[in-house]
């Protein structure tokens, strides 16, 4: 069998920098596609592998857009604006927690007719669907009704309706006379079965979920049971020796997704198929009727050979109209189960439809709607703050799994992707309490130069040999560390560095964990627990020295789940000098310790408290998969912030916000001294612009933080600026100045 990929296309780091640059024609609204040059939503933790559907979240009588990401069963609610001939949505964290706990896929259908979406989800161990009916009034509510299964009557009893978390099943009115029916492949493959929803015919109303099994052959076609190769007008299986004519494929994953719609106007509902392992979607033709469905044709390079969909792996469609112009688009994603599969930042293909809903014309838009307006690394998001520059401005790092590169078959038919890891440098171009990130450094310690797979890349920063010159130590999936140093534009790097080696996906920090002056080394790895190396060395020489690999006792494996724990730890000095540990997981939680200091021999203690630590109301420490946390003090308010990733490629702030730059800007180096007089003052000072400046911030801030003055100057020939600060109060403020190429702050008394 000839392999059908035929035009993968190599994404590679350049892929997700034009992302964040790219603007799509003919969209606008909050999402910013008009030439704003800061993401939307930066802060809403990425794609990989996502299902969509619409819900009125707020109730406001439009419907919404849901976003579900099986890689950390992540909800991501967005509300639309409805502005006409617009795509138009901003990301709604606080509905999270108004929508139960999902698995593995998720189906929005409003079963009951009373214009609320209600949801059929996966439930785990049973290999069935449990539902959620819409229960809202002026709040969106569920209420469950069906668990542990949903069940069909079939050859004279009640039976589970069988679909696996490989599958993603069709949920639509097929034969039109008003319930939803179901569609799901035979246990073992080949066919589609249809279990009929009998509640119009019993109680003549939809509001009812009574199904019997119809049809063990729906459509009258068969799909081998080896590939993805339909055969039509038959509904037994093609033999063997039919199917491939040059490798006997020896091992089949079974898993297929469904999205039913009118294609061509007939009023029946024709099928889009996806199937594990491959790229398109198959459209099938049903050439029969709503109550006796027949395929009679498809098309393997749906929608067109030219705009045909090409994800891996195993597409999923939802149907939606995405910019409110009455005609529902396309939206594609990756369905398959495993963690690195997914095209990460590029997975999200937006189709709009040019045609009717019952005949659509799709066109290829996006190939990250939404992830273009959010920070997406690709899979594995490691953030780091850190002041990289020494110009008292806290930049962001990001690591990372890796970026997709590539897929390709081998000799049994088996799909493999690569990654590639590396590290993403965001410099911190905004003002005191105030943080905006703009990219830098795709690609910051230059680890594509290194020829061959690194995946993993876990960075942590500190000067560790005293010479007043940061360093960049890393981690990776060998469990290895790689230290990088800086020499001008030279980068020179020390692989197993230490000789240190902790198995698998070491998490490094540099951390003075015992408050000796001097870093020592903490490390996370994929057994869950923390190892701790003691510097023994000097400010100039270190000399890390292994203490215990279960620093803490702490493990963070939940071998309910998974046999690894992935611990990701960061420590955290409080501004009374307490230390604090936050750890990221396997699971996806984010473990929180207190009781360190003076404890390091002992076992710290666990605590569900972080939230309140944070400022953060009804926080949630479930993030994902695979996270990772960093923390740091970098804006007004509270204690501490904290940002946090997760395998989908991206990164949630929590106890603050900044703002993120969509384009390269201009970096800027340390802030320049701000002349200001008189100093002390009591009435009007004057403040002197240091350079001709066509566009200037001017910001007052007084020592708690608080913005007391802001304004935008637009002239080439002011050089100077008077303030009156008559009316504040006694003490000291900070004056900043930001360019678009510079920033210059200084410090003003008020008596």
């Amino acid at each position: 069998m000839a392999t059908i990929i035929s035009k993968i296309r190599f994404a590679g780091l350049l892929a997700w920098f034009l992302s964040i640059t790219m603007l799509v024609s003919g969209q606008s609204g909050r999402q910013n596609f008009t030439g704003d040059s800061s993401y939307s939503f930066p802060w809403a933790g990425g794609m990989n592998s996502m299902q969509f559907g619409e819900v009125d979240i707020n109730r406001d009588g439009i419907k919404d857009l849901v976003a579900f990401d099986r890689q950390g069963n992540r909800i991501m609610p967005f509300i639309n604006a409805g502005t006409e001939n617009s795509i138009d949505y901003s990301y709604a964290p606080q509905y999270i927690n108004n929508f139960p706990e999902l698995y593995d896929w998720a189906v929005f259908a409003d079963y009951n007719n009373d214009d609320k979406a209600d949801i059929f989800t996966y439930s785990p161990g049973w290999a069935g669907m449990m539902v959620y009916k819409n229960i809202s009034d002026a709040t969106l509510k569920f209420q469950r009704v069906v668990y542990p299964y949903l069940t069909s009557l079939n050859s004279g009893g009640e039976v589970n309706i069988l679909v696996t978390y490989a599958d993603y099943p069709a949920i639509s009115d097929l034969d039109n006379d008003g319930d939803l029916d179901i569609l799901t492949f035979w246990g073992l493959g080949s066919f589609v079965e249809m279990h009929k929803n009998l509640s119009m015919e019993t109680y003549g109303s939809a509001d009812s979920l009574i199904f019997e099994k119809t049809e063990a052959c729906w459509g009258h076609f068969a799909e081998s049971d080896e590939s993805n190769k339909l055969y039509l007008d038959t509904c037994v299986p093609a033999p063997m020796e039919n199917i491939f004519d040059e490798v006997e494929r020896q091992e089949r994953h079974t898993g297929s997704t469904f999205l039913m719609l009118d294609l061509d106007a007939d009023n029946d509902k024709d099928l889009l198929l996806g199937d594990v392992d491959y790229p398109g979607l198959f459209s099938l033709i049903n050439g029969g009727t709503p109550e006796q469905a027949n395929i009679v044709a498809y098309d393997t390079a749906f929608p067109d050979n030219q705009q045909k969909v090409r994800i891996f792996s195993m597409p999923a469609a939802a149907y939606i109209d995405v910019n409110n112009d009455g005609k529902k688009d396309l939206i594609v994603s990756p369905f398959d189960p495993a963690p690195a599969i997914s095209k990460n930042f590029s997975s999200v293909l937006l189709y709009l439809n040019e045609g009717e809903n019952n005949k659509p014309e799709f066109h290829l838009t996006s190939e990250a709607f939404l992830q273009n307006q959010m920070i997406d690394v690709g899979s594995g998001s490691m953030p780091v703050l850190f002041d990289w520059d020494n110009d008292g401005f806290t930049d962001l790092f990001i690591g990372n799994y890796g970026y997709y590169n590539r897929s390709w078959y081998d000799q049994y038919f088996t799909l493999h992707s690569q990654y590639r890891g590396t590290v993403f440098y965001l410099k911190n171009v905004g003002t005191w309490g105030y943080p905006t990130f703009t990219p830098v450094d795709m690609d910051f310690g230059k680890f594509l130069d290194e020829g061959d797979d690194l995946t993993g890349v876990a960075p942590a920063f500190g000067d560790i040999n005293g010479d007043g010159k940061n360093d960049m130590l890393v981690g990776n999936s060998r469990g290895t560390l790689m230290l990088v140093e800086f020499s001008g534009s030279d980068v020179l790097k020390t692989k197993n560095y230490a000789d240190i080696d902790v198995g698998n996906f070491s998490t490094p920090q540099l951390f003075d964990l015992d408050n000796d002056g001097l870093l020592d080394l903490i490390i996370g790895e994929q057994d869950g627990n923390i190892n701790y190396y003691h510097n023994n060395g000097t400010a100039h020489s270190p000399d890390f020295v292994f203490v215990t690999d279960s620093l803490g006792k702490v493990n963070v494996t939940d071998y309910t789940l998974s046999y690894y724990g992935y611990s990701c730890p960061w420590f955290y000095r409080s501004h009374s000098g307490k230390t604090f540990l936050v750890v990221g997981s396997e699971q996806g939680k984010l473990f929180y310790f207190t009781n360190i200091d003076g404890n390091l021999t002992g076992k710290f203690t666990e605590s569900d408290s972080l939230g309140n630590f944070l400022g953060v109301e009804n926080f949630n420490p479930d993030r994902g998969i695979r996270t990772s946390v960093t923390m740091g003090d970098i804006c007004l308010g509270a204690e501490a912030e904290l940002l946090a990733g997760n395998f989908s490629g991206g990164v949630e702030f929590f106890g603050g916000d900044a703002a993120v730059l969509a384009s390269v800007k201009p970096v800027k180096g340390a802030a320049k001294k701000l002349e200001i007089f008189p100093n002390p003052a009591s009435g009007r000072v004057t403040v002197t612009i240091p350079e001709k400046l066509t566009r200037f911030q001017l910001d007052v801030f007084d020592l708690s933080g608080k913005l007391v003055y802001k304004h935008v100057f637009y002239s080439h020939a002011l050089q100077k600026v008077s303030l009156d600060v008559t009316g504040y109060l006694q003490g000291v403020y900070v004056i900043s100045l930001v360019s678009d190429k510079n920033r210059y702050v200084g410090k003003l008394v008020v008596w």
